[in-house]
């Protein structure tokens, strides 16, 4: 199951961590959102203990999408050791996301 990511444990649970992370800032009422949701879950149980993969709902956590300029959603961070390395905006094929993890996962 994909974490959840909020304001209050970002830092610790992503910008301070090693390694890859997937960060899909969402919203319940994005219907592009809810078709890519079943995609980030999916990825969370492929790359348990390799990659994580999470969410955060931009209605609940107004910090972090002020923080990371999010505009528009969805939009999918990938992250390596806190820092981002790659940014999709809209709903991305499941391969293009596995692409992108893989190729960070290579590069560690």
């Amino acid at each position: 199951m994909a974490l959840q990511f909020t304001d209050a444990n970002f830092q610790e649970s992503v910008l301070d961590s090693k390694g890859v992370t997937v960060v899909d800032f969402w919203a319940q009422w994005c219907g592009p959102c809810r078709a890519i949701g079943p995609v980030i879950e999916e990825l969370a149980g492929t790359y348990d203990g390799k990659a994580q993969i999470g969410k955060v709902d931009v209605d609940v956590n107004p910090e972090l999408s002020e923080k990371f300029g999010i505009r528009s959603i969805p939009t999918i961070l990938i992250m390596k050791d806190g820092e981002v390395v790659d940014t999709i905006v809209g709903a991305p094929s499941k391969g293009t996301l596995v692409d992108k993890i893989e190729a960070q996962l290579v590069a560690a």
